[in-house]
């Protein structure tokens, strides 16, 4: 079996080729299960925060229910369109069990009190202290309001159902659009001799796609929480070139032109104005001439006009201190600083797929 899924040397993705009827139905009703999951935690989750009179002061205008519907399909249709082109394979969401994913569910429920405790009151600096001293400050708070922030194994735990609900099931689907542009770099070339960088990859879902994709790329993540770095090697398991590391993305413990490319997914949102240009400037000096960097994060104002509200609307129902300015950063300048050249972008529902080049 040949293509991007398998082989170590690739030529180019497969021509189109339709799926057959059955596994798009399979695919679909997978699919809908999971939007089915995440849209009752979800729903609850709304709930919550309409009953917090602050919150709804805030003023969130999303867009119309059709609208957010038929993003969504268009989402999840460019996600078959993508395997029939064979830039991945048919994927599989690797949730774990129905009793894990229930078990994790129950751990998000019991969490949303505190959390919302934290949200009335304006609260987000309840994270251990001990691990103050180890941690940037802007990394220690409680991001969405969830207890320990990024640092406790239980908010390793639920971190993807919260994800996934605020997205309504498509989460996985939106990291997995990552796989493109790396699968046309990696087209011709031996695995084996492509490293990649992901950084802050949280619970490891890019590297897993990717893994399942580009089984022999050389792939580093990196992250501050050591207890999402163990949650990460679960997810991917043991395999001998994926390598994990705690470090911040600030400052890279590599050396200069390392990696072939390098990911970030949903990263930028939450860093400092001042923080993401560092981390520009170490994704730039990390990378290989001629390298690739794919950034995933949040649609920004002007994007799309129907979704300008819901983006204004956000950080004030959900912790997210830095993500109003991020909506507002100038991407062209902050990655033209690093030396970046943008050669592609995309929106994706909710989100937007930058693809840049080392000149």
């Amino acid at each position: 079996m040949t293509g991007p899924e398998t082989s170590v040397e690739n030529k180019k993705p497969h021509k189109s080729r339709r799926l057959p009827r059955a596994a798009r139905a399979e695919y679909g009703l997978r699919q809908l299960a999971r939007m089915a999951l995440y849209s009752q935690t979800a729903n609850a989750l709304r709930r919550a925060v309409r009953n917090d009179r602050k919150s709804i002061q805030a003023g969130l205008s999303p867009p119309p229910d059709e609208r957010v519907t038929r993003d969504l399909r268009a989402l999840f249709s460019l996600d078959i369109k993508n395997v029939e082109q064979g830039y991945y394979p048919m994927p599989r969401d690797n949730d774990g069990s129905l009793f894990k994913q229930i078990s994790r569910v129950r751990d998000f429920f019991a969490d949303l009190p505190e959390a919302n405790r934290r949200r009335r009151d304006d609260i987000h600096d309840e994270v251990s202290e001990e691990k103050r001293d180890k941690r940037p400050l802007y990394y220690m708070q409680n991001f969405h309001y969830q207890t320990d922030g990024w640092m406790s194994e239980d908010s390793a735990r639920i971190y993807d159902i919260q994800v996934e609900s605020l997205f309504g099931g498509s989460a996985n689907v939106m990291r997995r659009q990552c796989l493109v542009p790396l699968a046309k770099y990696v087209a011709g070339k031996d695995q084996r001799n492509v490293r990649v960088l992901d950084i802050a990859c949280g619970t490891g879902r890019f590297i897993d796609a990717a893994c399942c994709a580009f089984p022999r790329l050389d792939i580093h993540g990196i992250d501050l929480s050591e207890e999402y770095l163990h949650e990460a090697r679960k997810q991917v398991g043991r395999r001998p070139n994926i390598k994990f590391s705690l470090a911040k993305g600030e400052a890279l413990p590599f050396a200069d032109d390392n990696f072939d490319c390098v990911v970030t997914t949903f990263l930028f949102h939450e860093l400092p104005p001042a923080i993401r240009r560092s981390v520009a400037g170490e994704i730039g000096r990390v990378l290989k001439s001629g390298g690739i960097y794919i950034h995933l994060d949040s649609l920004q104002l002007g994007d799309d006009p129907d979704y300008d509200g819901l983006l204004e609307g956000f950080p004030r129902y959900f912790h997210e201190p830095y993500h109003g300015t991020y909506v507002r950063e100038n991407l062209v300048e902050l990655f033209g600083a690093a030396g970046l050249v943008e050669q592609d972008t995309m929106p994706l529902f909710i989100s937007k797929l930058n693809v840049l080049e080392k000149a």
